[in-house]
């Protein structure tokens, strides 16, 4: 069964990445920048101010092409990835269903959950209940980079950013706002090298890696790829952002003699239908 996209998916993503308010001002602590937050002259203006419950901003510059694009970090938005990247994940969930090619969808690496929300709404749109949508992540932000095993990783910074730590329970209300939160949601909390080497997903029709480091993707890739069906999709979220990322899709296709065509997204996001 295929899934015909309705006014209802298509506001969703809207609101999911808030493109409706892509063209208002949003007001960015500046302490969530690791680089800011290590200014002492900021530090202790913000003790100053702290005591009455106010912190210290700046503009955040957002625009529809940067919503389009998934360019931005928004401030309210339960996804980054842009519109262009939901409607890829639309676009996949609907050859898979056309198709009938069999397995669960998943995501690793998930932020607020706004990915894998649409998995499951278009999953409801047709009231299917045979398929599991896997929310994989560690809750707690990024690792730190394992130079050692992943060299590639070196210089990688995103251990440090604290508004990438969301919490299970803040992904579960997310999901539950949208009244989509069942028992077909399944969380995966931990990292993923403790994590997949065990995971109870037996198939998948749909796998999208969102984990921006080299050892991220590539622990994604060893364990979950070989899970995934013929006629199904694997989706890169970072290979045009964060060189090491496409380095690890490139050493596992290598290693595996994956020859499938890549394809674009937008500028960072790619693509392909795993076909052997």
């Amino acid at each position: 069964m295929e899934v015909q996209s309705s006014e209802y998916i298509s506001l969703l993503k809207k609101t999911l990445c808030d493109f409706h308010r892509s063209t208002l001002k949003e007001y960015k602590p500046i302490l969530t920048d690791p680089t800011r937050a290590s200014n002492k002259a900021v530090r202790a203006l913000n003790k100053l101010i702290e005591s009455k419950d106010y912190t210290i901003c700046e503009i955040n510059n957002t625009s529809e092409e940067k919503r389009l694009n998934g360019m931005d970090r928004p401030l309210y938005a339960d996804t980054m990835i842009g519109m262009k990247r939901l409607n890829n994940i639309e676009s996949c969930v609907s050859e898979i269903l056309k198709n009938n090619v069999e397995g669960d969808f998943a995501e690793l690496g998930v932020w607020r959950g706004g990915a894998v929300i649409l998995m499951k709404a278009l999953l409801k749109e047709i009231n299917e209940k045979n398929r599991n949508v896997w929310v994989i992540d560690s809750f707690e932000g990024l690792p730190e980079p394992d130079v050692n095993k992943y060299p590639a990783d070196k210089g990688d910074k995103h251990f440090m950013f604290d508004d990438l730590k969301v919490s299970i329970e803040e992904v579960k209300h997310n999901f539950n706002k949208y009244g989509l939160l069942d028992e077909h949601v399944k969380f995966l909390k931990g990292w993923f090298k403790d994590t997949l080497p065990t995971a109870p997903i037996n198939k998948l029709a749909l796998l999208r890696l969102d984990g921006d480091m080299y050892q991220s993707t590539m622990d994604g890739l060893v364990n979950l790829y070989p899970k995934l069906s013929l006629g199904g999709y694997i989706i890169i979220d970072d290979w045009g952002a964060i060189p090491a990322c496409k380095q690890a899709v490139l050493d596992y296709r290598k290693e595996h003699n994956i020859t499938e065509e890549i394809k674009e997204i937008d500028w960072t996001g790619v693509y392909w239908k795993k076909e052997k």
